[in-house]
């Protein structure tokens, strides 16, 4: 395992995704992951000092950790199946192990608020790596992710609509 930091995050224009990059700490290598809006912005939130007046998700998760006298000694990105990244958290409580299954955009941003460390599996981090995208597809040309500033990822939050994610019926 390699110990990553959010290098950056951005929004994908040709997928119309949110893309996390993950960059070996002291490396050159990175992993990007594409994610979900709302794990987009619990991360842009957290890594831009936002403070809402109610806990989000992550808030809250992290706050059940807390309370129930656990530590989350470190989150790891493991592997690649059939297209999705996986995660695990790994907590300690009291002495006893516990090993929790997670998606990598959650991972990260629970580690984020909790000052975890973020490990990847070596494999993920090979030469052709950042090639892959959460699909287990390469990107398209010129799909590389665009950094946005926090206030340039406030502002595109801001003007999506609920038509620009489709239509779903239940």
């Amino acid at each position: 395992m390699v110990e990553v930091e959010v290098a950056r995050l951005g929004l994908d224009a040709s997928q119309q995704a949110y893309v996390v990059v993950l960059q070996e700490k002291g490396g050159e290598r990175q992993l990007p992951i594409w994610i979900g809006r709302p794990e987009a912005e619990a991360i842009a939130a957290h890594l831009n000092g936002i403070v809402r007046e109610r806990p989000m998700t992550h808030d809250l998760l992290a706050s059940v950790v807390g309370g129930l006298g656990g530590l989350l000694r470190r989150v790891c990105v493991t592997r690649v199946h059939e297209g999705t990244f996986h995660a695990e958290l790994h907590c300690t409580k009291a002495g006893a192990s516990v090993m929790v299954d997670a998606r990598p955009s959650d991972a990260i941003a629970l580690a984020l608020r909790l000052d975890a460390p973020i490990l990847v599996a070596e494999a993920l981090l090979a030469e052709d790596a950042d090639e892959v995208d959460g699909r287990g597809e390469r990107p398209p040309a010129g799909g590389d992710a665009d950094p946005l500033s926090a206030d340039e990822l406030q502002r595109h939050l801001a003007q999506l609509r609920p038509e620009d994610f489709g239509r779903f019926s239940l």
